[in-house]
C-alpha cells in the first residue's frame, strides 16, 4: 500500500471537497479517512489515500493537486505517509 497524506487549507467555499475527490477518483486513488473542519470561515482537510492503484506517479499526483489547489485559492500539500509519520515521531 502507498499511503499518502494530503492536507487542504484556505478560505471556505463550494466545492472544494467535490474538486479535490473527484480529481482522486480519476487518478485511482482510494481514500482511507477524511477529516474537514470550516473555522471561523477556514477550510481545514486532512485525508489519508490508498495510491498503490494509481497509474500516476508521486511527483505527477503532488504537482496535479498543488495546481488544483492554486486554481481555486487553496493550499493542496501531500506526501508519502511514512516520511509524514517520521516527521511528527515525538
Amino acid at each position: 500500500m502507498e499511503k499518502l497524506i494530503i492536507t487542504v487549507i484556505g478560505r471556505d467555499r463550494v466545492g472544494i471537497l467535490a474538486q479535490v475527490c473527484s480529481y482522486l477518483a480519476r487518478a485511482g486513488v482510494n481514500i482511507l479517512d477524511i477529516s474537514q473542519t470550516i473555522t471561523g470561515g477556514y477550510f481545514n482537510m486532512m485525508m489519508v489515500a490508498d495510491a498503490s492503484s494509481s497509474p500516476r506517479d508521486f511527483g505527477r499526483l503532488v504537482a496535479d493537486l498543488a495546481k488544483i489547489g492554486r486554481k481555486i485559492g487553496l493550499q493542496i500539500g501531500c506526501q508519502k505517509a511514512e516520511i509524514f509519520e517520521k516527521m511528527h515521531r515525538v
